[in-house]
């Protein structure tokens, strides 16, 4: 059961959930000792001074408080990574990959043992930036908990689906949703379905949040009710745990002898949220060109420069393509933007091939792309009549700095050789005659 989830652009309404009734006090400072005999715990995911718009928190009402658990020791997880990805040159080419395949016969992975990092930009250190992840798992997280102190992050399920136990409550989440959990909020992800596969952006930056609709109006793209978070859900269980953290770019591992899924109640704004791709309102041209990508924008988390995006989210669903005098899928085109996109399901209207479920594709700052040759033949002589896209669904993480691919991306047999290939089937047209 999930509550409905009132976003809005740059913070959340604050609202409230309890597991048992009464665990919520009615205000913050009465009773002087918490019902049931909960601690109260603030979890703060800005400063505590920033503007009231944007200031996000939640007071949690738990059976024990988050400071109990045993050291942190670092462990090795070799193909997670953080910035600065400075550890070897990027290349300008147009890169593409294969999806990341599912662990092998015998193996049992969890989600994060599963997270392979293939590119990124900024620093977590200096909050801003972001990762790109895949993940593969066939194990769910029974005994293990996990929190990143470097970034929210934002998983896009494509294979399977995930069942995300968080502080605050329980999110299922299947392809073709997405779930956004918090800078430092702990959970687990269980695999109702036995095995999983997706993509994850680990944000530095600004917090996500909905875009401005500027010119568009009230209405349009993703609409605040449509968002959700979980109601209060806890765990009394007692045990040889491990809770896992992300800190500082590096894994670190604590023993903790109970499960820090022990909220009872809980009220604020700093809450896991999931939403359902199907419900964004596309916004498309009717008239000529195909319009921005940033019309497609479900997400984003802003940086100092105001309309330029630390990271967007941006989606490419099924819709109606209605529109005249126009080349219909997207333009050749190169961006100050680098882009790295994914597919959920189906097929990528600008690619004829190469590009599938679980796979993605990079093109960095000022590096070229567009429609192959084959989509492009037959874009152009395309009768101009109302065309509705079906079964698919793909995204892209946009980001204002270069997103550099991890030593693993460029050396893994996963990248397509001859991606690069597909543009050299494009013919020369021109004649000189107008």
């Amino acid at each position: 059961m999930e509550n409905t989830f009132l976003y809005q652009s740059g913070f959340c309404n604050d609202f409230a959930s309890e597991a048992l009734p009464g665990a919520l006090p009615a205000t913050q400072n009465s009773p002087q000792k918490a019902p049931y005999g909960l601690y109260a715990e603030q979890l703060s995911g800005t400063a505590f001074t920033a503007p009231r718009a944007h200031n996000r928190r939640s007071w949690l009402y738990r059976i024990r408080p988050g400071a109990m658990h045993h050291a942190f020791e670092k462990v090795s997880q070799p193909l997670l990574a953080s910035g600065p990805f400075t550890q070897v040159d990027t290349p300008p080419d147009q890169l593409r990959w294969n999806p990341l395949p599912m662990p092998a016969d015998g193996q049992a992975v969890d989600f994060i043992d599963g997270i392979v990092t293939f590119a990124g930009n900024g620093d977590a250190a200096a909050q801003a930036g972001m990762a790109i992840h895949l993940y593969a798992a066939n194990r769910s997280m029974h005994d293990r908990f996990f929190y990143d102190a470097d970034g929210e992050l934002l998983i896009v399920p494509q294979l399977g689906r995930l069942l995300a136990r968080t502080e605050l409550g329980v999110l299922e989440v299947k392809p073709g949703e997405i779930v956004v959990i918090p800078r430092g909020m702990r959970f687990r992800i269980e695999l109702p379905d036995g095995s999983a596969r997706g993509y994850i952006c680990e944000n530095y930056g600004a917090a996500f949040q909905l875009p401005e609709l500027g010119p568009i109006g009230s209405n349009g793209l993703a609409n605040a009710r449509d968002f959700q978070a979980p109601v209060a859900a806890y765990e009394n269980r007692e045990g040889e745990f491990q809770l896992l953290a992300k800190f500082g770019g590096k894994l670190w591992t604590a023993r903790i002898g109970h499960s820090p899924l022990d909220v009872v109640a809980w009220h604020g704004n700093y809450v896991p949220y999931k939403y359902d791709l199907s419900l964004f309102n596309t916004i498309n041209t009717v008239s000529f060109d195909h319009p921005d990508p940033s019309i497609f924008t479900v997400l984003t988390s802003p940086s100092d420069t105001h309309g330029t995006a630390n990271v967007d989210f941006v989606i490419f669903p099924p819709r109606w393509m209605v529109a005249e005098h126009t080349f219909r899928p997207p333009w050749f085109h190169r961006n100050v933007m680098s882009e790295y996109m994914g597919l959920i399901l189906g097929a990528y209207d600008a690619k004829a091939d190469g590009f599938t479920p679980g796979g993605g594709s990079l093109h960095n700052c000022m590096s070229g792309h567009g429609p192959d040759a084959a989509t492009f033949d037959k874009a152009s002589s395309a009768t101009l009549a109302p065309h509705r896209i079906d079964n698919t669904m793909a995204f892209m993480f946009e980001s204002r700095y270069v997103i550099h691919p991890t030593p693993y991306a460029l050396a893994t047999p996963l990248l397509q050789k001859d991606y690069l290939q597909c543009w050299h089937g494009l013919q020369k047209h021109f004649n000189g005659q107008p």
